[in-house]
């Protein structure tokens, strides 16, 4: 019981990400991107279906690249089941981007997507190692949550990391703009005694004063 109760809570905060939506054909289209976040050396594995078929009048394009310039899969014109894989060089964002092209105007077409996306421990293939080391199914899923567990663990370390530094750069703007505020003030009292005792100076040198 109490093993199905942590799968099952682990379950709920493993993102695997299950998308259905469509995608208008246009003579000038836009990309339609789905964005997630992977850690370094994660496995990613995404899976698109598409309906329709090639030469029906629209070419459904996709991309999948990360924000720091990867490009994992590029291919242009396809219809059908597309898989694409890959471990995360860093800890990324990543952009799943489909464009529907029409061939023809005036004609109203659109494209179905099927998009699910798995990461980490999620993205084995549990049946292979399962076969390949002889494990049975409660040692397979035993060792599916610690490795989940594993995941979620080295999640929350960057995460915590990822505030210090941001503390950390908040701390010193604040130290910066404090400094120079000072140095601003000093700067503009200096100004203003000179000021006083140039015109002062000059006032005597006139017999005004």
């Amino acid at each position: 019981m109490l093993q199905l109760w942590l799968t099952t809570l682990i379950s709920l905060v493993v993102a695997v990400q299950g998308l259905h939506f469509d995608i208008a054909a246009s003579t000038d289209p836009e990309q339609v991107c789905i964005r997630d976040f992977v850690t370094e050396g994660q496995l990613v594995v995404v899976d698109i279906h598409s309906d329709g078929s090639v030469g029906d009048g629209q070419k459904l394009n996709l991309f999948v690249r990360d924000s720091v310039g990867n490009e994992y899969r590029r291919k242009r014109d396809f219809a059908g089941d597309v898989r694409v894989a890959f471990t995360a060089p860093s800890s990324t964002a990543f952009d799943v981007c489909f464009e529907n092209q029409a061939q023809y105007r005036g004609r109203s077409l659109s494209r179905a997507i099927e998009l699910d996306i798995e990461s980490g421990a999620e993205a084995r293939d549990w049946n292979k190692i399962s076969a390949n080391e002889k494990l049975k199914p409660i040692e397979v899923e035993l060792r599916r949550v610690e490795e989940i567990t594993d995941e979620i663990v080295d999640e929350l370390t960057y995460l915590k990391n990822r505030e210090e530094r941001l503390r950390d750069t908040n701390e010193s703007t604040n130290r910066r703009v404090r400094n120079f505020s000072i140095l601003v003030i000093i700067v503009l009292s200096s100004l203003g005694v000179w000021q006083v005792n140039y015109l002062k100076n000059y006032f005597k040198t006139k017999h005004i004063i």
